[in-house]
């Protein structure tokens, strides 16, 4: 599948078939998390794969929005790893997480899996139940799994604002 095709394929999966993921291909996506960039290389992204009945028992307590599937990823931070500009002080860990959830979506999308992109969970909570040490910040849980014959994107996934809207050149004039 060409990018194009790719990223219209591509929608938050809210149901899922009660089948579990392989690890070929759940090694797959994690591998593409790995290569995504991040500021100055510095990699500070962790992510953490839940794919046992205990492990996910513990995101429902973390969140509503697992949706039955069979694994989620839950991509994190390193305070001590992440790159600081100098202007201001701010920190890339919120985008490289970012960045590195978008890789793990479009590689499940491609070799037929769905997810959802899920930032409404408790962080203090998640970071309690799963033992995260201090120095990592939660920013995205990742439920994954085979979609449902009958999933289908929300109503408003095909909504855009035009490009006029979204698109500059040269200066915000």
């Amino acid at each position: 599948m060409n990018f194009k095709d790719l990223a219209a394929a591509r929608y938050s999966v809210r149901k899922f078939l009660d089948r579990p993921v392989e690890q070929e291909k759940l090694d797959l996506i994690l591998e593409a998390g790995r290569k995504a960039p991040t500021a100055g290389n510095r990699q500070p992204h962790r992510i953490l794969a839940v794919n046992q009945e205990e492990g996910l028992k513990k995101v429902d307590l973390c969140t509503r929005c697992r949706f039955g599937a069979p694994a989620v990823l839950i991509v994190a931070y390193d305070k001590a790893e992440y790159w600081v500009r100098s202007f201001d002080g701010e920190n890339s860990g919120p985008v490289d997480a970012s960045i590195v959830t978008t890789h793990l979506m479009l590689q499940a999308t491609d070799i037929g899996l769905g997810t959802t992109w899920v930032m409404f969970f408790d962080p203090a909570k998640t970071a309690a139940e799963f033992k995260f040490p201090e120095n990592l910040v939660p920013v995205a849980f990742l439920p994954l799994g085979y979609p449902t014959p009958d999933a289908a994107p929300a109503d408003r996934h095909a909504q855009r604002h035009p490009r006029e809207k979204i698109v500059y050149y040269n200066d915000f004039s």
